[in-house]
């Protein structure tokens, strides 16, 4: 694990605009640390603000974030963009990916973001002194062209944006089990509402 102090003073180099070097000094902050996945994070976040006419980071609640691993990489586009769990703009959909899928509500836009698939080949080349492919890496990261750096398709979703946002103050509870269902996510079942734990769809079974 790389220190703080290392992070930040691989950041305060000229290549860095300012506004990215304040996101990654709140980041390492958050964590103590620097590393290319944080890096990769806060400039896809960055890159959303260029293709999305939004203002980020955002203070109110129009863009949307599917990101496709957890971890410090979600934090650094948390930072950039402003989206978040606590705020309900940021879902995880967990598929072990440096990936994540940007979605302008009012439009219904979806841009999918990732690293392009030879981005650590372009950093040891972008960066030729490095003393190893991990500096490297945290190095050209933050200075690479966005266009170089990842790769961008226009996406559609497989799902209802609205349904997924649901009414926010709207409860029920589960007429199974009586526990509170927030957010419109019980099912119906007979008239009744059921939390989808005790339709089946549940990710823990009591301990025998």
């Amino acid at each position: 694990m790389q220190s703080k102090t290392m992070g930040l003073l691989d950041i305060e180099n000229p290549g860095v605009n300012t506004k990215l070097e304040s996101f990654l000094t709140q980041l390492a902050g958050l964590h103590k640390h620097l590393c290319p996945r944080q890096v990769l994070g806060v400039r896809m976040g960055m890159y959303a603000a260029e293709l999305f006419p939004i203002e980020l980071p955002q203070s109110a609640k129009r863009l949307l974030t599917f990101v496709e691993s957890d971890g410090c990489f979600a934090d650094g586009i948390g930072v950039a963009t402003g989206c978040s769990m606590g705020h309900r703009t940021m879902h995880l959909v967990d598929y072990g990916k440096v990936a994540a899928t940007f979605v302008d509500t009012r439009v219904g836009q979806a841009l999918r973001c990732s690293p392009s698939p030879d981005v650590r080949l372009r950093a040891s080349a972008f960066v030729p002194g490095a003393v190893n492919r991990w500096q490297a890496q945290l190095e050209a990261y933050q200075r690479m062209p966005s266009e170089e750096l990842f790769l961008l398709r226009e996406v559609t979703i497989t799902f209802d944006i609205a349904a997924l946002i649901g009414k926010p103050g709207k409860r029920t509870n589960c007429s199974v089990c009586g526990e509170e269902v927030i957010n419109q996510r019980e099912v119906v079942r007979n008239g009744q509402p059921i939390c989808r734990g005790c339709a089946g769809e549940s990710y823990w079974n009591l301990k025998k």
